[in-house]
């Protein structure tokens, strides 16, 4: 019995890797990218950039291993999920009190530790955020969401 489960694990596993979920890699910018319509410092976009754009831009980098389903499948989904919640890409998109809104959001969960996320961090060491990223993030991020509220 232990022989037959094991021989369905084992054909299941070699089917799924047939299942390709579509890839998040956009060679141009979009139109309503954040950089196209606000100010972003070098130095800010760069962090957005090793911290952010995999899950929250329309040009995720993937990894090697993202070809081994079910890992691959499992990547994509939080792709997806974190570009439902931002996407750098598509800000200019957003509604001004949505683009403020974001903006306060990115404080908040850069401020406390949430982001990037630790699972994320952990194979992607470039990733993780210093105090001084932290703090020229949060200004940056305060400014722009007073600058958009301003325009409201």
């Amino acid at each position: 019995m232990l022989k037959k489960v094991l021989i369905v694990l084992l054909i299941l596993l070699v089917a799924i890797q047939f299942i390709r979920p579509e890839r998040n890699q956009s060679n141009a910018q979009s139109p309503n990218d954040i950089t196209s319509h606000y100010d972003v410092p070098a130095n800010i976009q760069l962090v957005l950039q090793k911290a952010c754009y995999d899950c929250h831009s329309n040009s995720t980098k993937y990894p090697w291993y993202t070809n081994i389903q079910p890992v691959g499948l499992w990547l994509q989904n939080h792709v997806d999920e974190g570009k439902e919640h931002l996407n750098f890409s598509e800000f200019a998109s957003y509604n001004k009190k949505k683009q403020a809104h974001k903006l306060e959001e990115v404080g908040e969960t850069v401020e406390g530790g949430e982001m990037p996320l630790s699972s994320y961090t952990i194979i992607h060491h470039e990733a993780k955020l210093s105090k001084e990223d932290r703090d020229l993030l949060l200004a940056w991020a305060k400014s722009l969401q007073q600058q958009i509220a301003a325009q409201q």
